[in-house]
């Protein structure tokens, strides 16, 4: 009773409602602000996963021909170990080199989360 009459006599009741009314549409915003990158985030995964499936289908069916035009030349199994070979040798390159190209890709990533941080920032948004 005693802190009702002195949160009305210095009116701060009023005060204390809008702070909390204030709070609660803040949360609001950041979680529609939160749905909205989800949903951005979302379309960017599934477009690059498209394009990643598309870009499969191209190397596979490239990877062929050159091995039916290396067979030509010398023979299908040649042509297509030649391919294979190719294959191999990019995959020992990236188990090699995997440290700075995991190194190189993480540095791209933060690079890309300061620059996202910092439009943010001077939208007033952050």
């Amino acid at each position: 009773m005693l802190k009702e009459t002195l949160l009305k006599f210095f009116k701060l009741d009023g005060l204390i409602d809008n702070l909390s009314g204030y709070f609660e549409t803040r949360i609001e915003l950041l979680k529609y602000e939160l749905k909205e990158d989800i949903a951005r985030a979302l379309a960017k995964v599934a477009v690059v996963a498209l394009i990643v499936i598309f870009l499969t289908l191209f190397i596979i069916f490239l990877s062929v021909a050159v091995a039916y035009v290396l067979a030509e030349s010398v023979g299908t199994y040649g042509g297509f170990g030649i391919v294979g070979g190719v294959y191999f040798l990019l995959m020992l390159a990236l188990i090699f080199f995997r440290e700075p190209i995991s190194h190189k890709i993480e540095l791209e990533i933060k690079k890309s989360f300061k620059k996202k941080q910092q439009h943010h920032e001077g939208d007033g948004n952050g």
